[in-house]
């Protein structure tokens, strides 16, 4: 239990609920309950359970607030924030089925955030127990969800004008880049010679040769809205599948970018490389599929394929930001030795001769 976890009053839910329509204006929340509550990596969760007066069957009996975390460093709260605008902008305009529902995305003057979500507990659940990958029907469904999502998005006219941003144009790429490079050198004086001088080498070219990997980026064509974190515990399965669909969540890292980025994170670094050697291309395929058959045009698999590769080599980075954010070793380890096996077994190298 969170003693500081900051609850809405009864008050202001009924408010919350009126406005989005799932509480009837004769209808009020008189009673808000914390019935669960704890801080995650990056913010502070509690299930809510709300008490009416009046008969507003269709209310929800519970909702799922999502907040800051007062001792979280600025870098985090910063993205944690930033699951506010994607609830507010991009949630709102996304059809229904993929996300959970957002009754209010709220940030404060003073950067204090709040999320007033569908309590999913009773309809859905974890695909699994971390570190066990999903069934293979699971990731189906999985890999599904997230090409219906980007399908959506596919180049929409919106991208990186009213929603989100190009990382090229905003400056955000070149600040990513400088503060990889310095991450980097730190990463290296830690592991020391647990870092082979083969790997090493391999960032460093990376390093040198990113102005020209990122060229494909720069194009700003066959480009989406990514999870950035797009791990398959960030998803929320159906405990009935034949009625529900299951729900993509935890949006802080979200970006435009190539949808492939989501699929090399999920792949690449967490799936065992016997696994991922056996399944990898059909879910690639299946995912292509999904793509085609939600109106994604001009995109050939052979081009999902080298962007795959491209995203799979970009992986590399993710340790090096895990253990620059002091996430757990293992978390970042396996994730390192992980992709840079999928690194040799695509040919990743080749990218950047």
């Amino acid at each position: 239990m969170i003693d500081s976890l900051p609850v809405p009053t009864a008050e202001h839910v009924t408010e919350v609920l009126r406005r989005v329509g799932a509480l009837k204006d004769n209808d009020a929340v008189s009673d808000v309950t914390v019935e669960m509550s704890r801080a995650t990596l990056i913010s502070s969760i509690g299930r809510l359970r709300l008490t009416y007066t009046g008969q507003s069957v269709e209310a929800p009996s519970h909702v799922f607030l999502k907040t800051r975390r007062d001792d979280l460093a600025a870098s985090l709260d910063e993205g944690a924030r930033r699951e506010t605008d994607f609830y507010a902008i991009v949630a709102s305009a996304t059809p229904p089925g993929i996300l959970p529902r957002c009754y209010e995305a709220f940030t404060a003057a003073d950067g204090a955030w709040r999320l007033l979500l569908e309590d999913l507990t009773a309809t859905h659940e974890a695909p699994g127990d971390w570190p066990i990958p999903p069934t293979v029907e699971q990731s189906d469904r999985i890999i599904d969800a997230h090409a219906r999502f980007h399908a959506h998005w596919w180049d929409d006219a919106r991208l990186g004008e009213s929603v989100g941003a190009f990382l090229d144009t905003s400056g955000a790429l070149n600040r990513h880049l400088a503060s990889f490079a310095k991450d980097f050198s730190t990463f290296v004086d830690r592991l020391g010679d647990r870092l082979s001088p083969e790997h090493k080498a391999l960032y460093e070219r990376v390093l040198t040769a990113a102005p020209r990997l990122l060229a494909r980026y720069s194009s700003h064509r066959h480009l989406t809205i990514v999870h950035g974190d797009a791990h398959v515990w960030n998803v929320m399965m159906p405990r009935d599948p034949g009625q529900l669909d299951l729900r993509l969540i935890d949006w802080d890292g979200w970006r435009v970018d190539q949808a492939t980025d989501d699929l090399a994170y999920m792949i690449a670094l967490f799936w065992p490389a016997e696994r991922r050697r056996r399944l990898e291309r059909r879910a690639l395929e299946r995912y292509h599929a999904t793509l085609l058959a939600h109106g994604v045009g001009g995109y050939g698999f052979d081009a999902l394929w080298q962007d795959y590769r491209y995203s799979v080599l970009w992986q590399c980075a993710t340790p090096v930001w895990q253990a620059a954010h002091k996430l757990g070793p293992w978390i970042r380890w396996p994730n390192f030795e992980r992709v840079m096996v999928a690194i040799d077994d695509l040919g990743c190298r080749d990218l950047i001769a």
